[in-house]
């Protein structure tokens, strides 16, 4: 998406966007997933987890920090992760609102 056309929908839908294509790469997926599993905040085990280069992955947190779905805290000489929980219920009410918008039709549709 342009970012001189992103004026042309909502903050709502921007939002969404943002989520949407943050939530388009399997290790940042991943990271949530083992971050949820986790239910609390993790502090560089992610590399044996994902078997990813530590910069790797630190770039794919820096994304998932960016688009406010996970919080870093400094503890001595490592960085914290975990769940952001207001931003996370608010990308959870938003798909959910869009997906529960479908309603299936039969088999009328193409």
């Amino acid at each position: 998406m342009g970012v001189t056309k992103t004026d042309l929908f909502t903050a709502q839908q921007n939002q969404l966007a943002t989520w949407a294509r943050v939530l388009g790469h399997p290790a940042r997926i991943t990271i949530l997933q083992y971050l949820l599993k986790k239910k609390t905040c993790v502090c560089g085990s992610l590399v044996d987890e994902l078997g990813l280069a530590q910069a790797t992955i630190s770039q794919h947190l820096r994304e998932l920090k960016d688009a406010g779905l996970i919080t870093g805290t400094v503890e001595g000489s490592s960085v914290c992760y975990c769940i952001e929980p207001k931003t996370w219920a608010k990308a959870q009410a938003g798909f959910s609102a869009l997906f529960s918008k479908y309603k299936p039709i039969g088999n009328d549709c193409c």
